[in-house]
């Protein structure tokens, strides 16, 4: 599985985790004795979530036969810091990279089949955290360390999928939207509804 990896997307992924990471704790950055806690915390409930959503695009695109690569966005990332700071932790702009695929042989590919398996690898990412939200909700049941995580997991998890689901260009609800206009408004309205409630 290593050998799908390149040095280059593999600091990129972890850069990105380490960024996200800290916009998910940055509610606690003035408080030193608090922050590495949180941060902590959050290399887990932000970290699983996060990896998962990139792999789950980039092995689907694999699936097809696809080039698939995940690439920081520094802007994204810098944008993600200065708004997780700005507003103390309760606003990530969640997209500090993405997987960027391309079908390895086109002129095979017709416009309909290319834009289902664009829009189903763009689907892949939410549709893993949403799995993940409640496979995290369990664990809230602890206590400590492994409630926090649960609790974050969970949060993140939805954040990640419904922010992504946005049916505006570069996130992933994009594709989805333009393919399918009836799954995205199963999928997306639900749990828009329960970031609103939650």
């Amino acid at each position: 599985m290593l050998m799908m990896f390149k040095g280059r997307e593999i600091r990129d992924l972890f850069i990105a985790w380490l960024g996200l990471s800290f916009c998910f704790s940055a509610g606690y950055v003035y408080y030193p004795h608090l922050f590495l806690f949180y941060f902590a915390v959050a290399l887990v409930s932000t970290g699983i979530p996060f990896l998962s959503h990139e792999l789950a695009h980039k092995f689907t695109a694999r699936r097809y036969g696809w080039w698939a690569e995940f690439r920081l966005w520094s802007l994204g990332l810098m944008i993600a810091v200065f708004a997780s700071l700005i507003t103390g932790g309760r606003f990530i702009f969640a997209a500090p990279g993405a997987v960027y695929t391309t079908p390895l042989i086109r002129s095979l590919t017709s416009s309909y089949d290319l834009e289902k398996k664009e829009a189903l690898t763009s689907l892949a990412g939410p549709i893993v955290n949403i799995l993940l939200a409640f496979l995290f909700l369990p664990l809230s049941t602890f206590t400590g360390f492994i409630r926090l995580v649960g609790e974050e997991g969970y949060r993140v998890s939805l954040w990640l999928a419904a922010f992504n689901m946005l049916p505006v260009p570069p996130m992933d609800g994009e594709k989805v939207f333009r393919w399918n206009k009836t799954i995205w408004t199963i999928i997306t309205i639900p749990l828009w509804a329960i970031i609103f409630i939650s």
